[in-house]
């Protein structure tokens, strides 16, 4: 695995020098659309609702609606704003585990000793197993001070991205403040049907049947030829051609981690 970003735990006077791994990845496979008719790839346009111009993406400013006006926001803009480039994971406090709610929690992350952090790196697991409590901190990360748990999963310290606050949403329904009066009789019975249904929790019992048979069905129309071969899938510089979406995507994402790892 490759680290996205090096920095440090800080908790005290304890300074813990980490590097940042993706703990998930994705297994579904990668599609693209394409013509039906002669297989070639399907481009998009970044074209102007207003004037029906293709726009480069350089040229492109974001904007927030609010009702019937636009707030347009440029590069000069966001230059004003605060950038946020702390390399430390600082701990707040240490609560109980079972205080985060689960709704909270976003993207994991793996952390890794860094250099000789090996044993500040093991007292801060061993504090965090015996006190049988999570950390909340804040970190930064693509510019964005952001909440994290941290906790100790197989040996390994777990950095999770947590919500904020106003990110979640109050569960109002009314439809379950009237929720129909449930009998002891059912309730029993449903008991007796969770009993029968009862284990530990095995992950790789359980597999994702559509991308396994997704799979299967690609391998087979590889293996008996069924593919057609596409001279030119290939995008190119030139100011008005089309260019494909997810490939503009990957090339920002390129771009800002060679900033970053500079």
């Amino acid at each position: 695995m490759r680290a996205i970003w090096k920095g440090s735990i800080s908790f005290g006077l304890v300074n813990v020098p980490v590097r940042l791994f993706s703990a998930t990845e994705s297994h579904d496979l990668s599609l693209h659309q394409v013509h039906e008719a002669d297989g070639g790839r399907i481009r998009y346009q970044r074209r102007c609702a207003k004037c029906g111009e293709v726009v480069e993406y350089e040229d492109i400013d974001r904007a927030f609606l609010a009702g019937e006006h636009t707030v347009v926001l440029t590069d000069e803009d966001f230059e004003k704003l605060p950038i946020e480039q702390s390399r430390e994971i600082s701990v707040e406090e240490f609560v109980p585990s079972e205080q985060i709610d689960p709704v909270m929690l976003g993207k994991p992350y793996y952390l890794a000793p860094d250099g000789r952090a090996g044993k500040p790196y093991a007292l801060l697991r061993q504090t965090l197993q015996e006190a049988e409590r999570t950390a909340v901190v804040t970190f930064t990360l693509r510019r964005r001070t952001r909440l994290g748990a941290l906790r100790v999963r197989e040996n390994v310290l777990v950095l999770q991205s947590l919500l904020w606050a106003d990110e979640v949403r109050e569960p109002e329904f009314p439809e379950v403040e009237k929720t129909p009066k449930v009998t002891k009789k059912e309730l029993e019975m449903a008991a007796s049907l969770v009993k029968s249904y009862e284990s530990d929790f095995t992950p790789e019992r359980f597999t994702d049947e559509y991308q396994e048979q997704l799979q299967e069905l690609v391998d087979a129309k590889l293996s008996s030829g069924d593919v057609r071969e596409v001279e030119d899938n290939k995008d190119e510089d030139d100011s008005g051609e089309v260019v494909s979406l997810m490939d503009a995507l990957r090339k920002s994402v390129d771009d800002s981690r060679k900033r970053k790892g500079a």
